[in-house]
């Protein structure tokens, strides 16, 4: 069934105020993590990122070579 809240209009400053609300209201349902999880999780990404950019240097450096070897027999 339709809300009767939303069948009227409300004016632009009420719904920014509803909106700040309801932020406010779903920030406090968050469960924030610990200072330790937050440093574990922040070094699990940063070697997630670096073994991605080690593969990554290795692939671009090979189809570069590649690339180049195929180029020279043309």
């Amino acid at each position: 069934m339709a809300d009767t809240n939303l069948t009227k209009k409300q004016s632009f400053g009420a719904r920014v105020k509803k909106f700040f609300k309801e932020c406010k209201a779903e920030l406090k349902k968050v469960t924030w993590p610990t200072k330790e999880q937050l440093i574990h999780n922040t070094g699990i990404i940063i070697v997630f990122i670096a073994i991605i950019t080690v593969i990554l240097s290795v692939l671009d450096v090979a189809f570069a070579k590649l690339f180049q070897v195929l180029t020279n027999i043309l």
